[in-house]
């Protein structure tokens, strides 16, 4: 960057947005052509390809400043580097990120063109316009940049980029290449564009849920003017100015299940809109989401699902608030080993604690008789309840008070994404205690709980939402952290 004119965060943004428009705008002009006459790119036209590069250099004059913030913190002096896409969508997080950065350590922030090339599908929003003039994807992939595996990765998230001295060190957790890959997976499996997740998530493993949260959003959509929309899988989207009885037309008519993890979501005009994804059930499904949902760096995500309770003093309906995790989901061992400790967030353990509170009307002894507090084991084998002659001195060391398959494998999932996390599960079950889930009771319980459980998620993201700075816990944070949250 030496040389280089100092730029506000504003004109950085704006610069970026720019380089990449022209990036963009080049691939698909080249594209465009090679359908039309199959004449491909020069290599000129081809280095034009590429992300723009962002930035900041960290020269300290005396102590650093001092500040309770998690993010936009300089770790060491040196050059911070990444790539960027759609710098225009992202534009509040950049500049949230950069203006501490420039303000408050004297950043030097320059826009650079990057070596990484943009692929080619990433530039078209559905595909479908690459169907023309005979060209295969084969075809198109000799003269054009493809995803490449090789340049995409979670490196820098699992502790495994070597820093060296005096070489550039990453300004965030995940660059262009990884942003693009995921953003298309989440339209892949929710069903709906990616500009559509909101920052504020909640994650479950029933479809009943689902139900509950659009008779929600449209309620909010009637009374709450600062609700834009509702967007459904398929991208449909349902306004105000449709009639009750035609927004739930448009709902029932959604057809969710073409889409493997489907999401909702309440977007918000000042950006602080829900979303809820049924994610299914079991580990890999939670994995695989919240790899793509990291990118969006959202605030918060929440799982509200069902569990099964563990103690005999617990009911069918109560409710656990999980503290700690024993991981038998095995999904993220290599990522983050079983013996590496996943704190409970005691913002969100008292969010969540307020808003049981609040919803049931519950309080002192009756409070703590329908909430408890500790272990969940998070299993990857529906079916535990068949190996529990083995596992039942595990269980008994670890103090578990309820099962399921997904709770551990989203908070490990936030602790290594640096994303605030927690679980508010509720007890649908207690097969050590005969109580198994069959078919009539099983519809009873679901009847009378769901609508009260999301109520208790919904909350309990009301409450983190006036405190949002805060919730960004140095806990997740580790000593060699990238700037950028």
């Amino acid at each position: 960057m030496s040389g280089a004119p100092r730029m506000t965060p504003v004109e950085a943004v704006d610069l970026l947005v720019q380089r990449y428009d022209e990036a963009v705008s080049a691939l698909r002009g080249g594209v465009e052509r090679f359908l039309r006459t199959g004449e491909p790119p020069t290599a000129e036209e081809r280095a034009r390809f590429r992300y723009p590069e962002l930035r900041v250099v960290y020269h300290p004059d005396g102590a650093p400043p001092v500040n309770p913030r998690a993010f936009a913190k300089f770790s060491a002096p040196g050059l911070y580097t990444t790539t960027v896409t759609q710098p225009a969508d992202f534009r509040a997080y950049l500049l949230e990120q950069l203006t501490p950065l420039y303000e408050e350590y004297g950043g030097e922030i320059g826009v650079g063109t990057g070596g990484q090339e943009i692929a080619y599908p990433y530039v078209y929003e559905s595909g479908d316009e690459l169907g023309r003039g005979g060209a295969t994807a084969a075809d198109l992939a000799r003269y054009f940049p493809t995803p490449s595996l090789a340049v995409i990765g979670d490196e820098i998230a699992d502790g495994q980029f070597e820093i060296r001295p005096d070489a550039e060190r990453p300004l965030a957790l995940f660059d262009a290449a990884r942003v693009d890959y995921s953003l298309r997976r989440l339209v892949h499996y929710t069903g709906s564009d990616w500009r559509a997740m909101q920052p504020w998530v909640l994650l479950t493993n029933y479809h009943r849920y689902v139900d509950q949260f659009v008779a929600w959003g449209l309620e909010q959509l009637r009374s709450d003017p600062s609700v834009a929309k509702l967007v459904l899988p398929g991208n449909v989207e349902i306004d105000a100015a449709m009639s009750p009885q035609e927004a739930q037309t448009k709902a029932a008519g959604v057809v969710w299940h073409r889409f493997q993890m489907p999401a909702y979501h309440v977007v918000r005009r000042d950006g602080n809109g829900v979303s809820l994804v049924n994610i299914g059930v079991g580990p890999a499904n939670a994995k695989n989401i919240t790899d793509h949902i990291a990118v969006l760096r959202p605030h918060c995500w929440l799982m509200v699902g069902h569990c099964a309770g563990l103690r005999q003093s617990q009911m069918i309906g109560d409710y656990v608030l999980a503290h700690a995790y024993l991981r038998e989901d095995h999904i993220l061992d290599e990522a983050v080993p079983p013996n590496v400790p996943i704190p409970a967030l005691a913002e969100v353990q008292v969010a969540l604690q307020e808003a049981v509170a609040s919803v049931t009307g519950d309080s002192g002894a009756a409070l703590k008789r329908r909430v408890r507090t500790g272990t969940v084991v998070t299993y990857d084998d529906r079916n535990w309840e068949l190996r529990w002659t083995q596992e039942r001195r595990r269980f008994n060391l670890s103090r578990a008070i309820a099962v399921d398959m997904e709770s551990a494998t989203i908070a490990t999932q936030g602790f290594r994404m640096r994303v605030p996390y927690g679980a508010m599960l509720c007890v649908s079950d207690k097969p050590l205690h005969g109580e198994i889930k069959l078919p009539g009771a099983a519809n009873a319980f679901y009847e009378r709980a769901i609508g009260e459980h999301l109520r208790i998620g919904l909350t309990a993201l009301q409450c983190l939402q006036r405190s949002d700075a805060a919730l960004h816990s140095r806990k997740l944070r580790s000593f060699d952290e990238p700037p950028f949250r």
